[in-house]
């Protein structure tokens, strides 16, 4: 196959400019502003349209803000989610920020053929749905949609569910002992409606968290399904290649598509080669 010589040469100068500007964005804070378009253009030489395409790609990529009228400005650092290589699993460091929610919904409804199935109920039983904004450091980060056996939780109410930590509830409250999840990850994008809860533009990318969460009977008690602001949220791999005896030292902070707090009672949650996350004794 041919290559393109003109399409090749513009991709290598946008990358160019690219990493230019991601120079000028790892040299600033947070809020910080960036020379103009004008400027760039003449200090990098290239073309408008060659320095815009790069300075879109940065700001679907959440590193940049354009706001009209200002110009384009440092964006909010993202919260970063890492996983750790420990042998045959993930190890999950907890990401960082105030976690709080606001309830959104809140009512009992029969769990219906799909949720049943996630549930190991009966169609009819019946369910709490509840739907969550959750928020980091006072900013939306995503949007949850909770469905839990109500006959595990009879009772479980609005103060549950907007604050301190539900699986905390769950055990103290409810005797249920949360010990076991399994969350798959996807990409996605977010409709008008998410993107207004969320503050991010209408298709803005996402994260789409999908966990089934059982007890330490095996019960299935809660299926959830999350949208996570792409632009403000990461998750990063490290892998050890080779013998490492020593394992990275836990982070405060908060599992990805997981409420913060602690149900699994002090031991660390992994993230096995399988995506389950899991206990560890």
């Amino acid at each position: 196959m041919e290559i393109d010589a003109a399409a090749s040469g513009a991709m290598l100068k946008r990358e160019r400019v690219r990493d230019a500007i991601l120079e000028l964005i790892e040299a600033r804070r947070p809020g910080d502003a960036i020379p103009s378009e004008r400027v760039l253009c003449a200090e990098l030489g290239v073309s408008r349209p060659t320095l815009r395409a790069a300075v879109d790609e940065l700001v679907m990529a959440g590193l940049l803000v354009r706001e009209h009228g200002r110009g384009m400005f440092v964006a909010q650092e993202k919260i970063t989610q890492e996983l750790v290589s420990d042998r045959s699993s993930f190890s999950l460091p907890q990401a960082g920020g105030v976690w709080t929610s606001r309830l959104l919904e809140l009512r009992s409804l029969p769990a219906g053929a799909r949720v049943s199935r996630k549930l190991r109920v009966s169609p009819a039983a019946p369910i709490l749905y509840a739907a969550r904004l959750r928020l980091v450091d006072g900013s939306p980060m995503a949007i949850e949609h909770l469905h839990i056996r109500a006959d595990l939780a009879p009772g479980l109410s609005r103060e549950e569910l907007e604050q301190g930590d539900l699986y905390e509830h769950l055990r103290d409250r409810h005797g249920v002992l949360v010990s076991e999840a399994v969350q798959s990850i996807e990409p996605t994008v977010v409709t008008r409606a998410e993107a207004d809860l969320l503050e991010v533009p209408e298709l803005s990318p996402g994260l789409l968290f999908e966990r089934l969460t059982t007890d330490s009977q095996g019960r299935a008690v809660e299926y959830v399904h999350s949208l996570y602001r792409g632009d403000r949220y990461r998750i990063v791999s490290r892998l050890a290649l080779g013998a490492h005896d020593e394992r990275p030292p836990a982070k405060e902070g908060h599992h990805p598509g997981i409420p913060p707090g602690d149900f699994t009672g002090g031991a660390p949650v992994t993230f096995s080669t399988r995506g389950v996350v899991q206990q560890h004794d």
